[in-house]
């Protein structure tokens, strides 16, 4: 049987939940699910935005069907075509032959690679517009958001941005569609977060530039891809993008994130991490080993501060420390204050080596006031934190 929401008096959601999905494009954990959204517009003509992943195929067409209710399919526009939102499309050319696709050449492109096949096609560039009665659709390039093909679409009659994977948000919807019937900065400002340093994070400078480009449409509503449809309060959702996408912290305080085998290295952490608290500095505190990277990554596009403490593993970082550094690092992260704790027996090389890790960073201030251990902390060494959690308070704006 059919699910669908409706949105306004001729625009419905079609799209489908998937609740089983334990690896987000393999890689990163959804165990709130991930939400894969399609909208169909019922004007003169039928207008179908973007598809769904192979995994919720079947709940896809019966939302399609029902919601066509006996009517021909006149356009699908592709806005994206990773897989997530593209996977059906030869069945849905199958069930609907006349279906005109609306696309740009570089999404025609890869329709070829990914089904061997080249469907007639409308192809689109900036600034072209589609009519389908009441509607005036447009559509704007967004190249590297995120990927080099994705495009958006304004429908300036009821002031609509369908917003491809921009504005998403991992989490099934449960019911739900609009982010103001959920407590969403509470419930799922973390994961939108998540998903897009983790996503889109790379390509901030993109990002901007499809941001200054949606300053100039009258928005009054956004629809992505995954998550919830935004109706009201969108400058909560869009002033974080313009945070996240310029590098620029939400908040003053110290992440710290430590790598420790035997417990010292996390020891010093622990202190360092209370010290900084005694001064009235908020922290947060993730085990690298346990906490998968996706979530200390988007920690570390929300603090102003940034605290490495790693033990020296086969003459290097340990391991886990170190695919986190190179995930940071290739996200881009900039315009934070590091600082950096390292352990080592007979050869403490990993301070060292974490500092390289951000030498082709922009704007990170790494403090001289770091610490060395050796095995574990001595009595000497607690006066060395308290001064390295002075250097770091000493930088945080309260």
């Amino acid at each position: 049987m059919h699910c669908i929401k409706k949105i306004t008096d001729d625009l419905v959601w079609v799209g489908a939940n998937d609740r089983r999905l334990a690896m987000f494009e393999g890689v990163y954990s959804v165990p709130g699910g991930v939400s894969y959204n399609s909208f169909l517009l019922t004007d003169e003509k039928t207008v179908l935005f973007d598809t769904v992943d192979k995994a919720v195929a079947r709940r896809f067409f019966e939302n399609v069907s029902f919601a066509l209710d006996g009517r021909q399919l006149d356009y699908l526009i592709i806005q994206h075509m990773e897989p997530d939102h593209s996977a059906v499309l030869d069945e849905l050319l199958l069930r609907y032959p006349n279906v005109k696709i609306v696309c740009n050449a570089k999404i025609l492109v890869l329709i070829k690679q990914f089904f061997n096949m080249e469907p007639d096609a409308h192809i689109v560039k900036e600034g072209d517009t589609l009519n389908t009665g009441r509607h005036n659709l447009s559509f704007v390039m967004a190249p590297m958001v995120h990927w080099p093909e994705v495009m958006v679409t304004y429908d300036s009659t009821d002031k609509i941005l369908f917003s491809a994977d921009a504005f998403g948000t991992f989490g099934a919807l449960n019911g739900a569609l609009f982010a103001d019937e959920v407590d969403f900065n509470a419930d799922y400002m973390n994961e939108a977060r998540r998903y897009y340093t983790n996503i889109v994070g790379k390509y901030g400078a993109q990002v901007q530039a499809v941001l200054n480009k949606a300053a100039a449409l009258d928005i009054k509503m956004i629809c992505p891809l995954h998550g919830f449809v935004w109706r009201n309060n969108l400058s909560d959702i869009i002033s974080k993008y313009s945070l996240w996408s310029t590098y620029q912290p939400e908040d003053n305080g110290v992440m710290i994130a430590y790598a420790s085998v035997y417990g010292n290295t996390e020891n010093a952490a622990e202190i360092l991490s209370s010290k900084l608290r005694g001064k009235g500095i908020k922290t947060v505190m993730f085990d690298v080993s346990v906490t998968p990277v996706s979530e200390i990554v988007a920690a570390a596009f929300k603090w102003s501060h940034l605290v490495f403490a790693s033990t020296t593993y086969n003459a290097g970082i340990f391991v886990s420390m170190e695919d986190l550094l190179n995930d940071l690092t290739a996200h881009n992260i900039q315009n934070r204050t590091v600082a950096i704790i390292e352990n080592g027996s007979w050869a403490a090389t990993s301070g060292a080596l974490i500092k390289d890790k951000f030498n082709k960073s922009k704007n990170i201030n790494i403090l001289e006031q770091g610490l060395s251990i050796k095995s574990a902390l001595n009595k000497e060494q607690y006066s060395e934190l308290e001064t390295m959690a002075d250097a770091i308070a000493s930088t945080v704006t309260r």
